[in-house]
């Protein structure tokens, strides 16, 4: 295989044995139709199924192209990729996912992006084939990080994206604990742009993105590109400080003026709670912040890969 190529398309495969021969099939039919050249990255995230096994397949009839990355584990779909850009050797560089809901047809669409300038291009989902409850979600989910950080995306579920060399070279370099790939291309990005791409129901399998794996890729991303909800409770705390300063003295004088009265009891069991819920959900913001401090500190590996299947 050529040390340099002019694309290479990545893949994290968590249990997607299923979607991965009509993938496979469409990524080549669709690549071999353009004028650059290629290589396949397929890394497997701790797959549980056959994944593995087909990509070997694979692998053994067309070595040329196609490269497996096999982690010790289920380290995530953002470190799927950061392994994946690691090792590849594209001037530009294609993620997908393999679930097939985003074409591989639209590929070469992001590629003639980056011919004409721009260096990083995303992509949002037209016509979107997800449940109600997933498309209201990631919609509330991407006002919520366009308000609290200066990355604008307009869809940031979506992982069909190009990337020049240069923003690869440099995501890879950042080395951060908790990375939201996405969001570090757009940081890094001199000329970004984003795309229109089809969007299509999943052939087969299911989401690997529960609600718990959501919200916690979402704190992931405010706290590592954002102080907003640290200022924002800080403000709030100094309001409520303000609020309870003028009750107590209105306490104070109801106290001197009428005397002891048991009425309003449950009233000021209330405002406690109230204050309790705000330290514990300030306790927790500011546990976030200081968890990736700890993961950044400890040196710990992002992730373990046991083997790289390759044409040597």
């Amino acid at each position: 295989m050529s040390k340099v190529v002019d694309v290479s398309v990545i893949i994290p495969v968590y249990n997607e044995a299923e979607n991965l021969v009509p993938l496979f099939q469409r990524l080549m039919s669709t690549l071999d139709h353009q004028a650059y050249t290629y290589e396949l990255i397929f890394t497997n995230d701790g797959s549980q199924d056959a994944s593995l096994d087909i990509l070997k397949d694979l692998y053994q009839n067309h070595s040329h192209s196609v490269r497996i990355i096999d982690f010790h584990g289920n380290f995530g779909q953002h470190m799927a990729i950061m392994a994946a850009f690691e090792l590849s050797r594209g001037q530009t560089v294609v993620t997908i996912d393999a679930d097939l809901q985003n074409p591989p047809e639209e590929i070469p669409n992001l590629i003639t992006k980056i011919k004409e300038g721009f260096d990083y291009v995303g992509s949002y989902r037209n016509n979107r084939q997800d449940s109600f409850f997933r498309t209201y979600v990631s919609q509330l989910v991407n006002w919520f990080r366009e308000s609290t950080t200066d990355i604008k995306m307009r869809d940031q579920g979506c992982m069909l994206r190009a990337y020049s060399r240069t923003v690869v070279d440099q995501i890879v370099k950042s080395g951060e604990r908790s990375t939201f790939i996405p969001a570090l291309a757009y940081k890094f990005s001199l000329n970004p742009t984003e795309v229109m791409v089809k969007h299509d129901a999943r052939a087969s399998g299911t989401s690997k993105y529960n609600l718990y794996r959501l919200v916690r890729l979402n704190f992931d991303l405010i706290t590592s590109f954002s102080l907003l909800p640290l200022q924002i409770f800080t403000m709030f705390g100094m309001a409520i400080s303000g609020f309870s300063g003028l009750l107590v003295a209105y306490m104070i004088v109801r106290r001197l003026t009428i005397g002891p009265e048991a009425e309003g009891l449950f009233t000021l069991f209330a405002i406690l709670f109230f204050l309790v819920s705000v330290v514990i959900t300030g306790i927790g913001i500011i546990g976030e912040y200081l968890g990736r401090i700890f993961q950044t500190l400890s040196q710990r590996p992002r992730y373990v890969i046991r083997q790289v299947i390759e044409k040597k």
